[in-house]
Formats: structure tokens, C-alpha cells, sequence
């Protein structure tokens, strides 16, 4: 009896599995925030394709991004070890055992997993997902001439699982810059790199076959669907249009064994790009909350209020439970998850309008946006 497709394509993230880290920071919460608006700025001028017929080759393409994308190993001090790590299980058995295994000696640590990152800035700043780097003692960031460099977290966001790490180098790094994955069209092609399996630098190349998946990590889940191959150790790593500009940082990946089967999932520099800037700037998120547990209607036309956290920003601004959002200022609401990302998007202790319907009257709220909780699990 043939089984659902459904329940053999679990998706995973593109870590090197084995490593340590908690279910948080594997995959985002149910009720987490969204990525702050993106300005023009942040997004290179688009250029003409540098593979513009075929394209019969990605050799030139490979040849000007591949030394600005990095190999990134994390691991954990012996002598702090709670008990010992096992090697990453897609790498135990294979020819890479021995290489792991004799670096563990050498550096005295246990590997805990290995991952990829890119280069945006020739000072050495390097862009990667939380869940690459989460836990890990030391990080070792390895260029693509085998260079090694030891690597400093400068702030991370295990809610859309985003991280920024610096090197510093005695010479100014190759980089790259951000695209502004808003111009991608389904169809497009698009190559992945990074370090998949702890082999090193490599390249895939495919399409986009979709935009805005949700995959169920969270409610702010907007993946490009992309079908070149990924595989475990991809996490982090860049996906570049054909002009050589980052669109979307590779992070999951849907297979029944762990490898690829073609279908990877990549978080578009939208969403990234304005996270990357402010965690450079502060090393954290600041985000907007509400103190309210919400349920979708049956049809459009806003959010209805199932619970409301006592003295939290909702309460003070005299929500009811039953009371409906229908807009926060002059943004139309009409599922949780868009209220979630419009609130989130906010300033702390900034001042939204929200418009209500209560029972058969139609009100106007002003609300006193909140710091989010680091645990709080509702908007």
C-alpha cells in the first residue's frame, strides 16, 4: 500500500547532522516575528547576467563568488564536553571520518557540526544561519584557498535563524553583494553554494520553482523553493542569480533520508539583508509584541482574540477577548500570521492604530507596542 507522499519528505535543516542544538534554535517557534522592511539600499543595482547565453558554462560565475563563500566548523572545548559528541552520522563510514576525527585530536575538541557562510564585507563580516553556529565553543572559518581563521559571534536570530560572525584578517576579504530577491521570478535559474557533507567548496545549480513556501517552521515562513541540489552542510551558504548577487541564504531541505532529492528551501535576502544590518548594529532583533493568543476566522476580514496576557500592551490598550482586528493603522489584517509579521515589524514602544470589530461595533485603538518576551510563545 502505497504510503502519503506527506510523511516521507520530512523537513530538515542543512546543518551537518550531529549538531548540538536545541529543537529552539533547529526551527523557528510557533509565534515568532518577521524580518524588519528592507530599503533600497541594502540591495546592489542589478546587473546584467554574467552568464547570459545557455548557460552552456557557471565557470565565470563560480570563478568571481567562490572565493568570497566560506566553510565554517564549529565545535565544543573536551574539557567543558558534558560527554562526548559523536561524528556527524552522514560523515561516519565515509572517507571523511578519518579527516574529522583527526582534527578533533589535533584541536584537542569535538567537531559539532559543520556548515557554510558567505562574505559581505571586506572586512570580514560573514553571514550564516543561527543553527550553524548555535552552541559551539570555537568557530573556524575556512576560505576557499584553505585558509583558516578563528571567528567571533557578533549576534544571531534563532527566530528566522540568521547569524553574523566576523574573521579579521590582515588584508581586506572578497565579498559579495546582496541581490534583492523581490526581481526573482519562478524559473530563474540559480546556483547554491557552500559546504555540503564537510566536503568543501562546491557549486549546484538549478531553478526557482516557487516563492513564499511554508514549510512549518513558523508563521513568517516565505521560502524560495529552489531545485538545485542541497545537502546537509549547505546551511548558511548563499544562492546567487546569474549577475553573482546573494538571493537567498539556504537553509532546509525536504528528503526521506537526509540527502538531497532535489528540493531545497532558501530564506530570500528580503528578509535577510535588514536582519543581517541590525544585528550588525546591536547583535540582537528588537521586536514588537501585543500580549495577545489569536485564531483565524473561517473566512478573510481580520483576527479574533482568543486570550490576552495579563498587564501586556493588548490589555493596557483595552482589548477584549471576541474582539476582531480587521487593520493595525492602515494596513489591512486578515490572518494571524499577518498580524504576527505587522506588529513584529514594529518599534518598541512605538504607537500602532488597530482596528476592531467588537460584537456590531467598529473601533479605533491606539496601542503601546511591547518589547517581545525572549520565551514568549503569543504575539
Amino acid at each position: 500500500m502505497r504510503r502519503p507522499a506527506s510523511r516521507l519528505l520530512p523537513v530538515l535543516l542543512l546543518g551537518m547532522p550531529g549538531l548540538a542544538m536545541s529543537p529552539a534554535t533547529a526551527m523557528a517557534q510557533d509565534v515568532a516575528a518577521s524580518a524588519p522592511q528592507p530599503t533600497p539600499s541594502l540591495f546592489a543595482a542589478p546587473v546584467p547576467p554574467i552568464v547570459s547565453s545557455g548557460p552552456l558554462t557557471f565557470a565565470p560565475l563560480v570563478r568571481q563568488v567562490g572565493p568570497a563563500v566560506v566553510n565554517i566548523a564549529v565545535s565544543q572545548d573536551n574539557r567543558q564536553a558534558t560527554g562526548h559528541q559523536p561524528l556527524p552520522p552522514s560523515v561516519k563510514g565515509t572517507p571523511f571520518e578519518h579527516k574529522f576525527r583527526e582534527r578533533m585530536r589535533a584541536h584537542g575538541e569535538e567537531m559539532l557540526g559543520a556548515g557554510s557562510g558567505f562574505l559581505i564585507d571586506p572586512s570580514g563580516v560573514i553571514v550564516t544561519n543561527a543553527h550553524v553556529v548555535g552552541g559551539a565553543d570555537q568557530i573556524t572559518v575556512s576560505l576557499a584557498d584553505g585558509t583558516e581563521f578563528p571567528a567571533r559571534l557578533v549576534g544571531s536570530d534563532d527566530l528566522t535563524d540568521i547569524a553574523v560572525i566576523q574573521i579579521h584578517a590582515p588584508h581586506p576579504m572578497p565579498f559579495v553583494p546582496w541581490g534583492d530577491s523581490r526581481l526573482v521570478n519562478i524559473g530563474d535559474w540559480i546556483m547554491a553554494a557552500g559546504n555540503p557533507f564537510g566536503l568543501g567548496s562546491s557549486v549546484t545549480a538549478g531553478i526557482v520553482s516557487a516563492r513564499g513556501r511554508d514549510i512549518g517552521t513558523g508563521p513568517f515562513d516565505d521560502f524560495f523553493q529552489i531545485d538545485a541540489p542541497i545537502n546537509p552542510g549547505n546551511s548558511g551558504g548563499p544562492s546567487f542569480n546569474l549577475g553573482g548577487q546573494v538571493v537567498a541564504v539556504n537553509t532546509a531541505i525536504v528528503s526521506p533520508t537526509g540527502g538531497s532529492v532535489g528540493i531545497g528551501f532558501g530564506l530570500p535576502s528580503e528578509i535577510v539583508a535588514p536582519i543581517v544590518e541590525e544585528l550588525r548594529r546591536k547583535g540582537r532583533i528588537d521586536r514588537g509584541w501585543l500580549g495577545v493568543t489569536l485564531a483565524d476566522g473561517p473566512g478573510h476580514g481580520g483576527v479574533q482574540i482568543v486570550g490576552i496576557d495579563r498587564d501586556g500592551p493588548a490589555m493596557k490598550a483595552h482589548l477584549h477577548i471576541g474582539d476582531v482586528i480587521t487593520a493595525v493603522n492602515d494596513e489591512p489584517i486578515d490572518t494571524s500570521r499577518m498580524l504576527i509579521r505587522s506588529i513584529a515589524a514594529k518599534q518598541p514602544e512605538s504607537t500602532v492604530v488597530l482596528h476592531i470589530r467588537r460584537r456590531h461595533e467598529i473601533l479605533s485603538l491606539n496601542a503601546c507596542v511591547g518589547h517581545r518576551p525572549d520565551e514568549d510563545m503569543e504575539d
